[in-house]
């Protein structure tokens, strides 16, 4: 379903899986254990008890707190698994993934409900969220069907060479919130596609999720010991990272702890180990004067206002030609007024609460500051006390007149607040977008093919979006985006859901082969 993510309401048939995923997972609320080794089991540490960010009354589950020992436990068990996970043939590893994939689409409206429920997404994104993560497993399925072998040239007659893929051995995966089908199942399928196998690690926020996943990949055949699952706080992560017995980590989350875990991968056993990471941007649009400013305004604020702002793809900065500066603010405001917060389980619901007190309070914060140094055009109201919300529920906003070093234009907020910025050419906004640590994703509007090409040639970012009503620099596809990291935003170069994702997982070995006969 290529249109999930750029549609705004569901069909009567998804819609209705939904509501009886909402009924089924909230009538299932209990506690959940870790999966080592194929057995689902105890930890050591105090549960975690999971809220509905929605509804703060409501207690979604409690989880099991994966202590040190509880970790190397897990990656003991990836280690014992991988030798004939190894030699399994890539058909069959297959086939195990695509029975997965059959399991989550079979249980897509309990998947989709829990994503709502934890996250705080409204159901059209969660029912989107599902949609990929089957998508991902067909797609990053077909790369590794298509073989991990290149021949290549002879010296003479009685050589063969040829260059062959091969897995690591474990990889540990820690997700972040937002994103905690995808971003749990996408890695972990493409490591053991690739013949790797996986400690995984959620967020402590969204476990439910992964746990359901879980469930489905040991249903759907994998031997005991590829998939492992760790659910726990910080700690738990910071002893999965800090693991001798894994050989590359997959890591989605802020730029401050991807660097160090990338300094760490660099030098801990004495040579770089893979290190993939995903953290984040600060994404501008840029409008030029000779844009569609309806297709804009569309744009942009289904980037920044989506999940309330908290996607590492989010819009936060327009930088908009000033000679079209107010119209396209004016249907800014307009277009934000049209988004219903509510509980993202209601059918109208656009947008729903911020995930967590951190991020309601860095709201507030942020607001006064807008305020203080900027003029707030919309928004800027938290709702929760307001209109009696039980939950994290903020209005989305934005913002003109800032300073053009200020730490809203230059820092990731994770919250709905779009900065919109003056500029006088096309070259001044591309340097200002350019001016950043991050860079990954970027989007214009513009009706002049050079425009166009001026800016897909010299914008810093590895996904870019060009008269995008969808999304102005968010919304990706398996298959139909690349989500590559540039600069602060990434450690490869290559993007997941894109073509070269799953071939991160191995490491190449050249084989150069001299027939000397038989006697």
């Amino acid at each position: 379903m290529t249109t999930t993510y750029v549609a705004t309401e569901l069909n009567p048939h998804a819609d209705a899986l939904f509501e009886d995923g909402i009924r089924r997972i909230r009538a299932s609320v209990g506690e959940h254990q870790l999966l080592i080794g194929g057995r689902w089991r105890s930890g050591g540490g105090p549960a975690i008890e999971e809220r509905n960010p929605g509804r703060l009354s409501e207690v979604l589950g409690s989880f099991e707190h994966a202590t040190e020992r509880d970790v190397a436990a897990a990656v003991a068990a990836a280690r014992a698994a991988h030798p004939g996970w190894r030699s399994t043939p890539v058909a069959r590893r297959v086939a195990a993934l695509e029975q997965a994939a059959a399991g989550i689409a079979a249980r897509a409206g309990d998947f989709a409900a829990a994503l709502s429920l934890e996250v705080g997404k409204n159901r059209v994104e969660s029912m989107g969220e599902v949609d990929e993560a089957v998508e991902l497993i067909a797609y990053y399925a077909r790369q590794a069907a298509a073989g991990f072998e290149i021949e290549l040239e002879v010296p003479s007659a009685d050589c063969t060479n040829r260059s062959v893929l091969r897995p690591f051995g474990v990889f540990g995966v820690v997700a972040p919130f937002n994103f905690p089908l995808a971003l749990v199942l996408g890695p972990a399928v493409a490591a053991m596609l690739a013949g790797n196998c996986v400690v995984a690690k959620p967020s402590p926020t969204t476990s439910l999720v992964a746990v359901m996943l879980g469930r489905v990949l040991t249903e759907a055949g994998l031997p005991d010991g590829v998939f492992n699952l760790v659910t726990g706080g910080d700690d738990t992560g910071r002893a999965l990272v800090e693991s001798q017995g894994i050989d590359g980590i997959v890591f989605t989350g802020s730029y401050a702890v991807g660097q160090r875990i990338a300094a760490q991968f660099a030098v801990d056993r004495g040579y770089a180990r893979p290190c993939i990471i995903e953290m984040g941007g600060k994404n501008a649009a840029i409008v030029t004067a000779g844009a569609d400013l309806e297709i804009a305004a569309e744009g942009i604020t289904r980037s920044a206002f989506g999940l309330s702002g908290q996607k590492c793809s989010a819009c936060s900065r327009v930088l908009v030609d000033e000679s079209v500066h107010d119209a396209l603010l004016d249907r800014l405001v307009e277009r934000t007024l049209r988004w219903r917060v509510c509980d993202p389980c209601d059918r109208e619901s656009r947008l729903g609460p911020l995930h967590t007190a951190a991020a309601y309070a860095r709201y507030q914060s942020s607001v006064a500051q807008a305020v203080r140094d900027g003029e707030v055009a919309v928004g800027g109201a938290t709702l929760r006390d307001a209109q009696q919300l039980d939950g994290y529920y903020v209005e989305p906003t934005i913002v003109t007149g800032l300073p053009r070093d200020h730490r809203l234009i230059r820092e990731e907020q994770f919250v709905p607040l779009l900065s919109v910025e003056r500029v006088d050419s096309l070259d001044s906004a591309i340097a200002r977008a350019n001016d950043q640590i991050y860079g990954l994703t970027a989007g214009v509007f513009s009706s002049d093919p050079q425009e166009v090409q001026q800016f897909l040639e010299n914008i810093e970012a590895g996904t870019l979006f060009v008269n995008r009503a969808g999304g102005a620099t968010s919304g990706g596809w398996p298959g139909q985006q690349s989500y590559a990291g540039w600069k602060g935003s990434g450690s490869t170069g290559r993007g997941a859901l894109g073509p070269r994702y799953v071939e991160q997982f191995l490491r190449e070995q050249g084989h150069n082969i001299v027939d000397v006969g038989t006697s």
